[in-house]
């Protein structure tokens, strides 16, 4: 194990911190821009590194369809083949397998599926999900797991649970006799809303003595609220010397909510999927950029925003290349809301050094919920 993480502050239950990997530090609380296909669809990892990211996520299934991992492995790794020189973790593949493939089966062995691109048909266990992730050479790799869908009961919920926890030891072991020493295994709790299952999960995980571990299986189409009472049940019994990684949940007020309880690491598609449609994130909440009312809107997105592209274009412009259907409009908004988001972690990681976290939160709720007032007069 060569992740690092140390514990440089706390104010309530939120925590920063500092990850030491191969590749860099990361800053905790941090947030990881989503490289499904070794790209952060639209821009270059120059601009990625611009916005202030410091670790960003592959996606497992993706890469191991297209190009494949033994290719990336040959032409040096994941960090060489997308030029990204900072730290990468990937994710197992499971949910892509569960949520795309036409047609899976699962087993005690492992899933057997059917590709989305072309038909084609694989079987992946835990040892070659393993064995793909450190072919691609990233930092931080996930075990792999089976997740349940919501709703589901008490009985599907302990089954994918205990088979996760058997994965993961299946898992463990290929890291721990095929894997060089940069790279760290994170385990994933399982266990559906149920509290207690989530427990049972994270105790059994911890004995396994991983780098790190994550909750998974939320975000799925519980309630909000729903979602943080786990990560509330949940967070006690994780390790306070390990990183927890709260996987797939990103609306800033989602954000500050599992700060709130813990949680150190988070991904989402969502700054880059909704800006690509026009909706852009900003200090104000969500700012639909191609709405009429901004056709002749001098302002930048964002007038509290120092990116560049606040810096040097208008809504007005930016609506004008959504209309025109240009590509540019898709690379800025994009640019601007991961700019956003590394900004918000950064000020988040401020208020707990500084113990004041529940002024910063209670303050930048307020804020996301007071809305865009319309263009005036002088705009």
């Amino acid at each position: 194990m060569t992740l690092e993480f140390e514990h440089l502050a706390q104010s309530g239950r939120a925590r920063r911190g500092r990850i030491t990997l191969a590749h860099g530090t990361v800053e905790t609380p941090a947030f990881m821009p989503i490289g499904t296909q070794a790209t952060v669809k639209t821009l270059t990892s120059a601009e990625v590194e611009e916005t202030g990211a410091e670790i960003l996520l592959g996606n497992t299934y993706h890469l191991f369809l297209r190009p494949g991992h033994e290719r990336i492995k040959r032409l040096g790794g994941l960090h060489k083949f997308m030029s990204w020189n900072k730290s990468i973790l990937t994710d197992s593949g499971g949910y892509q397998i569960f949520s795309l493939a036409r047609l899976n089966k699962i087993e005690e062995e492992g899933v057997t599926f059917q590709s989305h691109i072309d038909g084609s048909r694989h079987h992946i266990t835990p040892e070659l999900a393993t064995r793909i992730q450190l072919a691609l050479g990233s930092d931080i790799f996930m075990a792999f797991d089976t997740m349940s869908p919501y709703p589901a009961d008490r009985d599907r919920a302990r089954i994918d649970m205990e088979r996760t926890t058997r994965w993961t030891a299946r898992c463990a072991e290929t890291w721990r006799t095929e894997s060089e020493a940069n790279v760290n295994l994170f385990g994933i709790v399982q266990g559906g809303v149920y509290g207690d299952l989530r427990r049972e999960s994270a105790e059994q995980l911890i004995e396994l003595d991983l780098p790190g571990y994550a909750i998974g299986g939320l975000s799925v189409g519980e309630p909000i609220e729903m979602c943080m009472d786990v990560l509330a049940e949940t967070e006690p019994h994780l390790p306070p010397d390990r990183p927890r990684y709260l996987m797939g949940v990103g609306r800033p007020e989602d954000l500050i909510a599992a700060v709130d309880r813990g949680v150190d690491m988070f991904d989402c598609v969502l700054p880059t999927r909704n800006s690509r449609k026009g909706s852009v994130f900003t200090s104000r909440g969500v700012l639909k950029v191609k709405n009429a009312p901004f056709a002749e809107d001098s302002r930048p997105i964002d007038p509290d925003c120092q990116c560049s592209v606040c810096r040097t274009y208008s809504r007005a412009y930016i609506r004008h290349l959504f209309q025109a259907r240009e590509i540019l409009a898709l690379r800025l908004a994009s640019l601007h809301s991961l700019s956003y988001y590394q900004r918000l972690m950064q000020d988040i990681r401020t208020a707990i050094a500084t113990d004041q976290w529940d002024i910063f939160k209670r303050d930048t709720l307020a804020k996301l919920r007071e809305g865009h007032a319309e263009p005036s007069a002088e705009s």
